[in-house]
């Protein structure tokens, strides 16, 4: 499991999550969550996940909120 912190969120359901030393942040849609409701996010929350592939690159997958 790699950690970040939630970068931005949409009101689409989907948001981005920076990880240190990565110059680009990773995807993540909230049918990845895990224990938690997209609801419940905010930007600046940490959180755990899985690098996962999609047509459109690498995304993150199986989302935690770190408590």
């Amino acid at each position: 499991m790699q950690e970040g912190t939630i970068a931005r969120l949409t009101d689409k359901g989907f948001g981005f999550i920076s990880r240190d030393g990565q110059e680009k942040d990773l995807f993540f849609h909230s049918n990845e969550l895990v224990n938690v409701k997209f609801d419940e996010l905010r930007e600046g929350d940490k959180v755990s996940f899985e690098v996962g592939e999609s047509p459109k690159g690498p995304n993150a997958i199986k989302v935690s909120r770190i408590s």
